[in-house]
């Protein structure tokens, strides 16, 4: 167990813009997490779980105690004929568990290779990629619950799952992620109906490794990579507009890209629409639109939160503007 006090936070997050937090804990088992909750200097202050640090923006200084999971174990844990149950501790790297699965010829989590994170928090973001969730492979998540001060286990229907969304956002004190379960398939089935996958239906020789490879490949062209150009990954989400609304823009707009979201919506890309809004490039401060992938904002050496945040704003108002569409943010904002 570490617990530390005045704990400068900027190396652990991605974005790398500097931040603080008033403690910082980390635990390896249920025994020391609770220790951790029970500790008398942090009665009555706020707290939240932190895993890689890939998708947080510190605003201000935290007044209270962030926890982070420091348990790394991937275990399976059993199979039938169609799928394998692997459990995957919250402080796995997300990587790594992908890496797991595919080395064991395991079917459903390679499109979300190379996602930066750890277990824990992918399962509180239910992050995706490429036509595939987390919630898509997920069969429960063993969490701790403070205000009922007991372990639970929540099958994924209890989540609340949603586009970069779940019950644990809502609640973001409440929950402590220890672990969780996925069903990931032993037969052969690929998804590559996403753009730049479907080239891969032509391979006679398809394989995991290879899936996974191509969509390394694409991500590092697009997305800087965080040791030497901080960032949160993707920082807005791709907006679901009505089909009457996107009609109406596709006139406007013949070449503007889509994708069905199901109940007569229609998800178009937030970084074509900051592109078409002259955004590329544009800076605040030390904080910048990544000139490679627009739905990316960069911190260029020297960027502030402010300036993070500023341009945040600047990027929201111009889509707006332009587009009757208001962009929200999927990095987690603290403190604004």
């Amino acid at each position: 167990m570490k617990l530390l006090r005045d704990f400068d936070l900027t190396a652990t997050t991605t974005f790398h813009v500097p931040a603080l937090t008033r403690w910082y804990g980390e635990f390896e088992n249920i025994e020391q997490l609770c220790a951790l909750l029970e500790d008398p200097r942090l009665q009555g202050l706020p707290r939240m779980c932190m895993g890689g640090g890939s998708n947080l923006l510190f605003v201000k200084p935290y007044e209270g105690i962030v926890i982070r999971p420091a348990s790394r174990d991937i275990t399976l844990l059993g199979s039938d004929n169609e799928t394998v149950s692997v459990k995957a501790d919250a402080g796995v790297v997300w990587d790594d568990f992908v890496k797991f699965c595919v080395d064991n010829d395991l079917f459903g989590a390679e499109n979300l290779s190379y996602i930066p994170g750890e277990v824990g928090a992918s399962a509180v973001q239910n992050v995706g990629a490429y036509g595939v969730e987390a919630k898509d492979i997920i069969s429960a998540v063993h969490v701790y619950d403070t205000t009922d001060r007991r372990q639970k286990v929540l099958d994924v229907t209890d989540c609340g799952y949603g586009y970069r969304d779940s019950m644990f956002k809502k609640f973001p004190s409440r929950y402590i992620v220890l672990d969780v379960t996925y069903r990931l398939s032993c037969k052969e089935s690929y998804n590559l109906e996403y753009g730049p996958l479907k080239e891969l239906k032509e391979d006679a020789d398809l394989s995991l490794r290879k899936v996974r490879e191509r969509i390394i490949n694409i991500r590092k062209s697009k997305l800087p990579d965080p040791e030497y150009m901080g960032s949160a990954g993707s920082f807005f989400k791709n907006p679901v507009i009505t089909l009457k609304h996107f009609n109406a823009l596709k006139e406007r707009y013949a070449d503007i890209p889509s994708y069905p979201a199901g109940q007569g919506m229609i998800k178009v890309p937030a970084g074509w629409l900051i592109e078409r809004s002259g955004l590329k490039g544009v800076a605040v401060g030390g904080a910048q639109v990544y000139t490679r992938q627009c739905l990316v904002i960069v911190n260029t050496g020297n960027a502030t939160a402010d300036d993070v945040v500023a341009l945040y704003r600047h990027v929201q108002d111009t889509v707006s503007d332009k587009f009757d569409i208001l962009l929200s943010p999927e990095v987690n904002i603290i403190g604004l």
